[in-house]
């Protein structure tokens, strides 16, 4: 059993893992701004008035906030702007450039588990595109939640102060939305993006590798951003955008690494790949 971590890692290494990284990172980096805009789009259609910081919060919560403060601000200067025309015309392009994120970690999650992915094209496509709409829909329902709920549920506040505060203002339940949400996005990009569904007893061990080790290396490089790194003097006014790419580069190496890991513990388990049979 000790020695699953290391045939995952070579695994890794051998399918070209770093580079797929590099290739998920961009992509993501490049479909974010598209996401939001749509998010922020369909949020306008079905709940006119809902704050677009606190979509943006949702969404990037758990990023440093060393990395994610600068695409904030960008993000609110874009999404502020009036989005009523983006799902009959831009929505549409939006939609399609935000899915070439989805559509580069099915191949990569692909890679790691398996060789090569034999659905067509539109297949892939498709699910790369009920994936947008699917998160962009969830972001936009827990934001209409956590307006909701403390609205519906004010006596709460009135009898129980500090369990109120406990329950939608503190840091702790920011924190259990956010890791319930990445439980929930990276098992749907274990079970569905690679091609042929597992058993889940094979997924979720990568599933919490990815999501334990996703806060652990996101805490530490707050802490190296906050305390070493000097991007600003090698990238001046690219500092922002080229430490949320290597942020992203981070999280699509472990990402990936969790379905490499999931194939190695299936066949030493099992004998078989993890999406075989």
């Amino acid at each position: 059993m000790t020695r699953i971590p290391i045939d995952a890692f070579l695994r890794f290494q051998d399918k070209g893992g770093w580079i797929m990284s590099s290739h998920v990172a961009m992509s993501m980096m490049l479909a974010l701004f598209p996401f939001m805009l749509f998010m922020v789009a369909l949020a306008g259609q079905f709940a006119q008035g809902l704050d677009v910081n606190r979509l943006i919060e949702l969404t990037m919560g758990g990023w440093p906030s060393q990395v994610a403060d600068p695409l904030t601000r960008e993000l609110r200067a874009v999404t502020t702007s009036d989005t009523s025309g983006l799902i009959s015309v831009g929505g549409v392009l939006a939609l399609y450039f935000a899915s070439n994120g989805v559509d580069a970690i099915r191949e990569a999650m692909t890679t790691a588990y398996r060789e090569e992915d034999n659905r067509p094209f539109w297949k892939q496509r498709l699910l790369c595109l009920i994936f947008v709409l699917v998160g962009s829909a969830l972001v936009v329902v827990v934001a209409i939640l956590a307006v909701a709920l403390p609205f519906y549920l004010n006596f709460v506040h009135n009898a129980l102060p500090w369990f109120y505060e406990l329950l939608f203002e503190s840091r702790a339940a920011r924190l259990t939305i956010g890791g319930g949400m990445a439980v929930l996005v990276v098992t749907a990009c274990h079970y569905w993006l690679p091609g042929k569904v597992g058993k889940k007893v094979k997924i979720w061990p990568g599933v919490l590798l990815t999501v334990v080790t996703w806060a652990i290396v996101a805490r530490a490089f707050s802490i190296y951003i906050s305390n070493f790194a000097s991007y600003s003097a090698t990238y001046a006014g690219l500092a922002g955008a080229m430490s949320a790419l290597i942020f992203l580069y981070l999280m699509s190496a472990i990402l990936i690494y969790g379905a490499a890991f999931n194939n190695a513990l299936s066949e030493k388990l099992y004998g078989q790949a993890a999406h075989d049979g």
